[in-house]
């Protein structure tokens, strides 16, 4: 799989580019500020309907327009198809297969794969369990687009029962019985997609660790493939009736949540734990006592591991090496290029060809001015 072109209209700091891409390593250099990572952020969006640097839609829409155009070529096989979606911040924004409209703009996710290596990784292992949880449910959804809708349906219910929590605490009488009779249709909804959330996760977290330890192995010196877990923790006890026990902790937490006014039991709360150490008394957990540079050989494994596990569902993922090497020592630089080198299509983004490894030598394009120069 790789993108052969890519058409930007008002996107970040580019009124309007046409590129013409290879298969192979592509890196783009130019000075920071100069819309390098712009190029990259571009294709990764079309992949997961998201920004791997910001939150919100708003800040992709150049200064001044009020909505943007990502457009790209995409092979697969063989075969050519053109995706497209228009951002449109405060209103639902629009996609399109070669220029077929698509009932909803999520349902061109996982259409194209991306797996970015960005200087934000080291939020995966020292950040809040937020960021890993996203990390989970970014790579759920490129291998079962289906998920996307589920996620979606989750985070709705959610904000609803939250507000109805809020009103709970507050309510009296009649008011609080309704109130309560209500918050059993959204517990009903919610146990539905929590529950399928959460085993979803499990099943992937079972599938990736295997990938984790073999990745741990190759970029962290001296380690070996037992070093690296990773285990999935749920706010919702195990048990073989997993909606059921779901409910139950609902039941059990409610006083705590009308109290505070917040849903305390989903998938929203839980947490990838992510352990270093040899056996299982030894093991030790990579945030608060992993080294710098073993928490970024430990990001840089949970990266390729999603790589590898990408590619063994049959799919060669786009890699985007997002000014990464800046951030890693000469070992890690070398070990990572070696690692990538082969993959079908590289976006590498870089301040200075010094950067870039000889592993990585291919087509170069120099970012400034607003202007995109091959050569």
């Amino acid at each position: 799989m790789h993108v052969s072109h890519l058409t930007l209209h008002e996107f970040r700091s580019y009124a309007d580019l046409d590129l013409a891409l290879e298969p192979g390593v592509t890196s783009f250099v130019g000075r920071n500020g100069q819309g390098k990572t712009n190029l990259v952020e571009a294709i990764d969006y079309l992949s997961r309907l998201a920004s791997h640097r910001v939150a919100t839609d708003a800040p992709l829409v150049r200064a001044g327009a009020e909505q943007s155009v990502v457009r790209a070529a995409v092979v697969r096989d063989g075969r050519t198809a053109v995706l497209e979606v228009e951002l449109n911040p405060g209103r639902a924004n629009r996609a399109r297969i070669n220029r077929s409209p698509l009932s909803r703009a999520r349902d061109l996710v996982g259409i194209v794969r991306t797996v970015v290596f960005s200087p934000e990784d080291l939020t995966l292992v020292k950040g809040d369990p937020s960021d890993r949880r996203r990390f989970l449910d970014d790579l759920l959804v490129l291998r079962t687009p289906r998920l996307a809708g589920v996620r979606a349906d989750y985070d709705r219910v959610l904000r609803q029962r939250n507000t109805l929590l809020k009103t709970l605490g507050v309510a009296r009488g009649s008011s609080r019985e309704a109130a309560l009779a209500t918050l059993s249709v959204w517990d009903e909804q919610l146990v539905a997609a929590g529950t399928e959330i959460v085993r979803s996760r499990e099943r992937l977290v079972a599938d990736l660790a295997p990938y984790l330890g073999k990745a741990y192995e190759m970029v962290a010196r001296g380690a070996s493939r037992d070093d690296a877990r990773m285990a999935y923790e749920s706010s919702v006890p195990v048990a073989d009736d997993r909606p059921a026990a779901f409910t139950a902790e609902l039941e059990r937490r409610r006083d705590d949540e009308v109290r505070r006014g917040i849903t305390l039991v989903g998938p929203h709360r839980d947490e990838l734990q992510l352990t270093l150490g040899a056996g299982d008394d030894g093991r030790l957990p990579v945030k608060g006592y992993a080294s710098h540079g073993e928490s970024w050989s430990f990001a840089l494994a949970l990266r390729l591991a999603s790589y590898d596990l990408l590619r063994a569902d049959g799919d060669d993922p786009i890699l985007i090496l997002d000014d990464v090497f800046a951030e890693l020592d000469s070992d890690r630089r070398g070990q990572l290029a070696e690692l990538v080198a082969g993959a079908e299509q590289v976006l590498v983004t870089a301040a200075v060809e010094a950067d870039v490894p000889e592993q990585l030598a291919g087509t170069t394009f120099h970012v400034g001015g607003g202007e995109v120069r091959r050569g």
